[in-house]
């Protein structure tokens, strides 16, 4: 369309000599809806941070497209079998129609959450990724996630507010998942879940999400220098990899944009460098 269109023309541009630059315009606001422009925070939280935690699942809570869109697009290469131990590849929505909307969505997060207790028991764990219609209605995820986690014994059920609309971009939502680790992980860590016999020579891989499997690489050549790698956050990584992470002596950072907020969280509260 020419609206679009008119807008489009500075993405692209020849480099001609003699010119300063291209003219390519870059780094603008997102326009909210649009997917193609860049991904949005919820795609900062359930595309990079969590959905790569393989024991987890990670449901997208509202309508059927944002799951949709995230669903399979990233290589982030783990081992295991899907739907036993590994989920990464499935996705898992509330789908949420115009009667959510109007009535709240609360009451199918329940019944979602004990569906996938039936169907997938080896879960270790459950996070919900809120799109923007959660944050619009006001649906209280937390409340849901306690109750939840209370009658499934101690379940870890993390609730995300990463809504869309929440920033132009899908930094905040890195920064906003890396919150919810803080927040539902590690300030819920107890003796029994601490059980973790740590070494001097243990070490973190913060930021690293597997892409085609390079994070493996890195944990080879690691281990080769005498490192005992703990953790992947958060490719190829567990639930219980990211509960040792606080018993590391180094976060080893690789993607700064995504992970800084939990490394600089962990090296005040834990000492770890």
């Amino acid at each position: 369309p020419d609206k679009t269109a008119k807008r489009r023309a500075k993405h692209l541009n020849v480099h001609e000599t003699g010119k300063a630059d291209c003219g390519v315009k870059s780094n603008l606001k997102s326009i909210p809806g649009v997917m193609t422009i860049r991904g949005c925070a919820y795609a900062g939280s359930k595309g990079v941070v969590w959905g790569p935690i393989k024991d987890m699942i990670h449901i997208s809570h509202g309508p059927v497209g944002c799951g949709q869109y995230s669903w399979g697009s990233r290589r982030n290469y783990y081992a295991g079998t899907t739907g036993i131990d590994t989920f990464v590849t499935l996705q898992f929505t509330s789908d949420f129609q115009e009667k959510d909307i109007v009535f709240g969505g609360d009451k199918k997060l329940v019944k979602l959450i004990d569906e996938l207790q039936e169907l997938f028991p080896l879960n270790n764990g459950i996070t919900i990724q809120s799109e923007c219609p959660i944050g619009l209605i006001g649906d209280d995820i937390e409340a849901v996630s306690k109750a939840k986690s209370k009658e499934y014994g101690g379940k870890t059920i993390v609730p995300v507010r990463c809504e869309g609309f929440r920033g132009v971009s899908q930094s905040l939502g890195h920064h906003i998942a890396n919150d919810a680790v803080r927040d539902w992980v590690f300030d819920k860590l107890t003796p029994e879940k601490s059980r973790f016999e740590s070494t001097p020579y243990d070490v973190a891989i913060i930021g690293d999400y597997n892409i085609g499997g390079d994070a493996w690489s890195s944990r080879i050549l690691l281990e080769e220098m005498g490192l005992r790698v703990i953790a992947q956050w958060s490719g190829d990584g567990s639930l219980a990899e990211l509960e040792a992470t606080p018993k590391a002596k180094l976060n080893i950072l690789h993607c700064y944009r995504s992970m800084n907020y939990i490394s600089r969280h962990m090296e005040e509260k834990f000492g770890i460098p």
